[in-house]
């Protein structure tokens, strides 16, 4: 990487390696994605361009738009707290009613509209367009229609990244500059290969890797529907991986928790903890092998 790139990217000497993190899809368990920022923030290392699907998307946005990991952190713990107030917006941002499938039979009365869900959910640090980050981000999105990957960079930011995160059945899909899109995680639920010309040190956030332990039943329709989109994902990265893999790989050790579960945001936090140690070891050890002899 030249030095005229590494200044447009904001960073100092070429000897200084450039870090660029890539925040992969997951729903809830995308919260352990805060605990890896914090990790680069304790640092000192301040990532070149992020990459994000679905939950990474929406956490990236925040982070690109200057706002640390601890106020991130503080922010998600404030806004998932209260039961009863989640619930009442996750009932703001539907699309339909339940008098639409009674009366009409039509509708799904539990849709949600990712515009609207992110208007009640996002910092208000998060800025109305791309250009006005402070971090270059790169949001992946599926085009529906096209059947294949759309990155987007520049333009409005919501629309983006509610496409992001549109999870077919939960999130409607979102029109976008004459597309339709659904979530990233169709086509790229882990996208540090967006990276590898941003940065010399690529970081993956996996949060899909493995799945929860229990007795074996029947799995409740919900849980079949998150759970093989969840598969889907693992496979897709498992393949990538085999390709190409990031500088470094993080899985924090979340597992255990489902998709749907935000209000369990303090316990996947403090799960996610355990893993800034070792990336912190392991992405010191890369700054010191540059450093010149």
């Amino acid at each position: 990487m030249d030095d005229e790139t590494r200044s447009r990217l904001g960073r100092g000497a070429a000897s200084e390696p450039v870090v660029a993190i890539a925040l992969g899809s997951g729903g809830a368990r995308g919260l352990a994605h805060i605990a890896v920022l914090e990790a680069l923030d304790e640092l000192g290392v301040a990532p070149a361009a992020i990459a994000g699907t679905s939950i990474g998307a929406v956490i990236g946005a925040a982070h690109a738009a200057g706002m640390p990991g601890r106020d991130i952190r503080a922010f998600a713990l404030g806004a998932l707290r209260n039961r009863g107030e989640v619930m009442g917006k996750f009932l703001r941002a539907r699309v339909g009613r339940f008098s639409d499938l009674v009366l009409h039979g039509r509708g799904n009365p539990v849709l949600l509209d990712g515009e609207v869900c992110l208007d009640l959910f996002w910092p208000d640090a998060v800025p109305d367009f791309f250009e006005s980050l402070a971090t270059p981000l790169l949001v992946v999105a599926t085009d529906f229609f096209d059947r294949r990957e759309l990155v987007v960079s520049s333009g409005p930011l919501a629309p983006a990244v509610a496409g992001s995160m549109a999870i077919p059945g939960l999130i409607q899909p979102v029109a976008y500059e004459g597309r339709f899109l659904i979530d990233g995680g169709a086509v790229n639920p882990l996208p540090y290969d967006l990276l590898f010309d941003h940065a010399d040190v690529v970081i993956g956030v996996d949060v899909t890797f493995g799945g929860r332990r229990r007795e074996p039943r029947r799995p409740a329709p919900f849980e079949s529907m998150f759970g093989a989109a969840q598969i889907m994902q693992g496979a897709i990265t498992a393949q990538k991986l085999k390709m190409r893999a990031p500088d470094i790989l993080v899985r924090p050790g979340v597992e255990q928790f489902g998709v749907l579960d935000f209000l369990r945001a303090g316990q996947i936090l403090r799960a996610a903890d355990a893993c800034k140690d070792e990336l912190k070891r392991r992405l010191s050890a890369r700054f010191e092998a540059a450093l010149p002899d």
